[in-house]
């Protein structure tokens, strides 16, 4: 007796074939995000394409994700306002321009994410290749590898297709982290399939001599083990996780010891090492310019305009809370106070709930608090995986509210 199958219908295979399409450009975008040597970058300009077209298309801003985009909003409008207190405008205005860019980036992620949580494994793949490949291009810069390779680093740092190695190591964590909860997590039969990219995702981050990317990838990681520590009552897998956890310490300690036999390594890495530098702690160093810039932003409510403090030290703000209150008067830091308390509340009561984005919620919301951390030592205001972060969040927090949504009861219609 033979099977009849059936067609599939044409709305099926084009709803298919949507998700293909939209897919694919999503996963070009991120890949996008990891080469930008010059600005604007190829990412902007593909990006700012593809956000317009999504929103002819249909890109729905729900409810839960619609606060992202007011605030930020409102945290632009503080930064244009704050450009009227300048006599120079000067490049402000494209500054601000690209900051309202990246805060469309942050809700277009949310509300992707949220249509098609498919998309989160999209993202963090797509991320994992493209923080591969910028991070073996700055190794290979580093050590001169081939003529010309000394265009992958900066002040004889490593920082891939990055214009700072300061940006190029926090870029790389979240795909680590990712790459290392699969490792503590994922089966025995894959582990080498996630310990390769993320061995040579690790050397980029040591390699940055950053000591905001290394901090930031040890709080991370530390981070993320106490959140699968905690969200498991099984004593095999934390017995897994312990072990899993000591051995990677232990590879990463000896690993350590004998790239640091590299004289130029060793020289380096001493110097960066120390936890306060020269232009630290000098007479109008970073700490030095904080305290001047926290009195400044007292007199100054509705701000100084952007980059204007860089142009008054000669070195920018080095501190996102102060850059806020500067360029941003207080009406954005009170903005960028309020987002970042909403997105670590909102994220943290869903953090542990049995969800299938729960691990993509889990590795972004770890890398974020660690973000907002190094933020008060380094400017994260155009970081562009920052804006990343907070719509993967913010993604995961529509996702929730159409899951409760869906589970509440329906009230019955009353007819008059």
């Amino acid at each position: 007796m033979s099977t009849i199958v059936q067609p599939a219908s044409p709305g099926a295979v084009n709803a298919k074939l949507i998700q293909l399409i939209s897919a694919g450009a999503v996963a070009l975008g991120i890949l996008l995000s990891g080469f930008v040597i010059n600005e604007p970058a190829p990412y902007e300009i593909y990006m700012a394409g593809l956000i317009a077209v999504w929103a002819l298309f249909g890109l729905r801003i729900s409810r839960t994700v619609a606060p992202l985009l007011v605030l930020l909003i409102t945290f632009n409008i503080g930064g244009m306002i704050s450009m009227t207190q300048m006599d120079d405008l000067a490049s402000t205005p494209l500054y601000i321009a690209v900051s309202l860019f990246l805060a469309f980036t942050a809700v277009f992620f949310a509300a992707v994410t949220e249509a098609q949580p498919g998309l989160y494994r999209v993202i963090f793949v797509s991320y994992v290749i493209a923080a591969v490949g910028t991070s073996i291009l700055g190794v290979l810069g580093y050590f001169g590898a081939f003529p010309g390779a000394e265009i992958f680093t900066k002040y004889e740092r490593a920082a891939g297709a990055f214009q700072d190695p300061n940006v190029f190591g926090p870029f790389l964590t979240l795909p680590g982290i990712w790459l290392l909860h699969r490792l503590m997590t994922g089966s025995v039969a894959k582990m080498p399939i996630y310990a390769m990219p993320l061995l040579v995702i690790v050397a980029g981050i040591f390699f940055s001599f950053s000591r905001g990317a290394w901090g930031l990838f040890a709080i991370s990681s530390i981070l993320l083990v106490a959140g699968l520590f905690l969200q498991t009552s099984n004593g095999l897998f934390r017995l897994r996780i312990v072990v899993m956890t000591t051995a990677v310490i232990a590879l990463l300690i000896l690993a350590l010891l004998i790239i640091l036999q590299i004289p130029s390594v060793s020289e380096l890495f001493t110097t960066r090492a120390q936890l306060v530098q020269d232009y630290d702690s000098a007479r109008l160093g970073r700490f030095a310019r904080h305290l001047l810039g926290f009195e400044m932003a007292m007199e100054h409510p509705l701000g100084i305009g952007p980059l204007a403090f860089g142009l008054i030290y000669g070195e920018d703000t080095h501190d996102i809370w102060l850059k806020a209150l500067l360029d941003y008067g207080w009406l954005g830091f009170a903005s960028y106070l309020i987002l970042i308390v909403w997105t670590l509340a909102g994220g943290f009561r869903i953090l542990f709930r049995d969800r299938p984005w729960q691990p993509y919620l889990l590795c972004a919301y770890v890398t974020l608090i660690g973000h907002i951390g190094l933020g008060t030592v380094i400017d994260t205001d155009h970081w562009r995986h920052f804006y990343l972060l907070l719509g993967l969040i913010w993604g995961a927090m529509a996702l929730e509210a159409r899951h409760q949504y869906a589970l509440a009861p329906r009230r019955p219609y009353l007819m008059k």
